[in-house]
């Protein structure tokens, strides 16, 4: 085996401030490197964590879900595999799990400016294949729509093929026909511990001939249930094509703040301290509501045109309608910051030059607003995003799944604020539309790592949130590495059959053990 590794006892600290050291940590390049690891590690009995890039930041970033693993950096699988065949015609990337979303972008912008992709809103160093096979949520859909024909080493060091890519690489239907023939195997390794996948074909998306955002902002929040509904008519209609994401003030100002203070402190020259005070009262002024959602429209002009009406048509009475795009912003920019030495224009420039970031996500430009937003927060903002985990920031998500019921959503939200203000925690909260039938809500809280007590409350929190949502016989979509052995818990007849599928993939469990599974 010829893959890079180190020994010794490996640190997994993490902004969720729960880790397990790892024994080992082994760097593969190739899939033979892989195939070469797994079996050693059967004779050796050494159980195995894979992690693409490791940045599942509020998740457990690169920490095991259980003592005595060493870890997989597949990051330096980091290849385009077809990137000479990728077209307007052929858009589909087949890609390792050390591939990044600000790679393959960069990629596509010098190659085929044509296509575009669905980016998350986490970092441009994230990886692409990790983030879909956790469910991530990008802001054209949910990303495990976007991945088929996996190749996957498993735990019993067998070389499987999902789809029609068992057929062979060059078969024109490997990297074309998504389903192939007989049972979907593709679905046991998306949150599944059977393997570690190597490669996996992406779909690429064609840019519409006009792309622009719809911001709206809710004018009461008791009326937040009728909003979301309304919302969701449009996206079962197609006027909003992308993802809506539906957040409240505190996840706004949260995603702004450091944006306006770095435009205030460049442009008008002013002290860190001011630009603070100032970036808080400009943005209660541009910003006030407690919910406000944004969602793209697509398309040519004619559709965009129509598509636009209607939803003023019908949101007009319910939230202030603004539409972005990249022409309106760069006038507005250009404008307020010539009057900049208005307060009122200030502020204006200010939001826009925060703005800008968030729009982009949109339309399918990655960026490193939200790592960038804690890096600062948490006092280092000269940091690159990589060290995230370095800092005393705290971070943790608890993120549910939802029904498309405005009603149910608006009373879940109501009580999970009503718990975290018992343990003084607020909590930043977006309500994604994320298909035609189903939701998801990404809720974080923040709290300083470096406090041991500010820890030990903020899982205390954390749990406290997790059972308000099984009381209401719902369920997080995604979970963090440390509440691994809660989630199993809850359904064990559930979490025995999918142990039981171990049997022929992972004979051994040496792969990721109480990963989305019972641990032993």
């Amino acid at each position: 085996m010829n893959s890079s590794h180190s020994t010794g006892a490996i640190q997994t600290t993490n902004v969720t401030g729960r880790d397990f050291p790892a024994g080992a940590i082994h760097r593969p390049t190739t899939t033979q490197e892989v195939i070469a690891l797994v079996n050693q590690s059967r004779v050796a009995k050494r159980a195995l964590y894979p992690v693409s890039t490791g940045f599942n930041w509020g998740y457990g970033s690169r920490a095991p879900a259980k003592a005595d693993c060493d870890l997989v950096d597949l990051s330096g699988m980091n290849r385009i595999l077809n990137a000479d065949e990728i077209s307007l015609s052929n858009p589909v990337a087949v890609l390792e799990p050390g591939v990044t979303q600000g790679q393959l972008y960069d990629f596509l912008q010098k190659h085929c400016p044509e296509l575009t992709f669905n980016v998350s809103g986490s970092a441009r160093d994230t990886s692409i294949l990790g983030n879909a096979l956790d469910r991530g949520v990008g802001y054209f859909g949910p990303r495990k729509e976007d991945v088929f024909g996996l190749e996957v080493v498993c735990g019993s060091g067998k070389l499987l093929k999902t789809g029609f890519r068992r057929l062979g690489e060059d078969s024109p239907l490997a990297h074309s026909h998504p389903f192939g023939l007989g049972p979907m195997l593709d679905g046991l390794f998306f949150q599944g511990n059977y393997g570690i996948v190597t490669s996996a074909c992406f779909r690429l998306t064609p840019r519409r001939p006009k792309e622009v955002a719809v911001s709206l902002a809710l004018y009461d929040s008791a009326r937040l249930g009728e909003f979301i509904d309304e919302l969701a008519h449009l996206k079962r209609e197609g006027l909003l094509v992308s993802v809506t994401h539906i957040a409240n003030r505190a996840r706004t100002h949260s995603s702004m703040m450091y944006g306006m203070c770095t435009y205030l402190e460049k442009e008008c020259h002013l002290p860190p301290a001011e630009a603070y005070a100032a970036a808080e009262k400009a943005i209660s002024l541009v910003a006030p509501n407690e919910w406000a959602s944004l969602g793209a429209v697509t398309g040519n002009k004619g559709q965009v045109t129509a598509a636009l009406r209607e939803i003023k048509s019908r949101m007009g009475k319910l939230a202030r309608v603004t539409v972005v795009s990249n022409g309106l912003l760069d006038l507005g920019y250009a404008v307020m910051n010539t009057l900049r030495f208005i307060p009122q224009a200030r502020a204006l420039a200010a939001s826009i030059s925060a703005l800008r970031p968030l729009h982009n996500l949109s339309v399918g430009v990655p960026t490193n607003v939200a790592i960038d937003n804690l890096l600062w927060k948490y006092g280092h903002s000269d940091w690159g995003t990589e060290k995230l985990d370095e800092t005393n920031c705290g971070l943790m998500f608890i993120s549910p799944a939802l029904p498309s019921n405005g009603k149910v959503v608006a009373k879940l939200l109501t009580g999970m604020n009503a718990v975290a203000a018992k343990f003084g925690h607020v909590l930043y909260m977006t309500v994604n539309i994320e298909t035609s039938m189903s939701l998801v809500a990404v809720i974080n809280i923040l709290f300083d790592r470096s406090k041991p007590e500010s820890v030990k409350v903020a899982h205390e929190c954390a749990d406290a949130l997790l059972l308000h949502i099984h009381e209401q016989k719902l369920s997080v979509y995604r979970a963090r590495s440390d509440a691994m052995p809660d989630i199993v818990s809850r359904d064990p007849a559930y979490w025995e059959i999918v142990r039981g599928l171990k049997s022929e993939l992972d004979p051994d469990n040496i792969i990721a053990p109480g990963r989305y599974n019972l641990a032993d």
